[in-house]
């Protein structure tokens, strides 16, 4: 009899959904490859999402033009092994008997560094923070 082991799921949150989340979530995929189930959410979901966010991870072979900010749903939030809430804007409450992580992203523009800058900052901040996560997860 062959043993089926469920891949671990993880949810990324932020306030919009346009930029850190869809970071981590842009850098998951492209890492797990599938060994992971991959989500992100806003707990206030904006417009669209941002461009240079977009471009960041375009710079390393990742296309998340297909995505869109969504709200936190339920059955998501359910499902997910793992809860990651990025920066210092979104508030989640955490549930009982569920992992929830909260990431203090670098935040350059409190430094005065904007545009791309920025985004390369913030970026390889949240890649770090998701190779660890990734290694914890399926300890490779």
């Amino acid at each position: 009899m062959t043993e089926t082991t469920k891949s671990p799921s993880v949810l990324f949150v932020c306030s919009k959904n346009g930029g850190k989340s869809q970071l981590a979530a842009g850098l998951m995929n492209q890492l797990a490859d599938g060994a992971v189930t991959v989500h992100s959410a806003g707990t206030k979901p904006c417009e669209s999402l941002n461009p240079q966010a977009v471009d960041s991870l375009a710079e390393l072979g990742i296309d998340i033009t297909g995505e869109h900010p969504k709200p936190v749903a339920e059955d998501v939030l359910d499902a997910a092994d793992v809860v990651i809430v990025l920066g210092n804007e979104a508030r989640l409450e955490p549930r009982e008997g569920k992992r929830f992580e909260y990431w203090e992203t670098d935040e350059p523009s409190e430094r005065g560094i904007e545009g791309m800058e920025r985004m390369h900052l913030v970026r390889d901040d949240i890649k770090s923070r998701v190779q660890k996560l990734y290694a914890e997860l399926t300890g490779n």
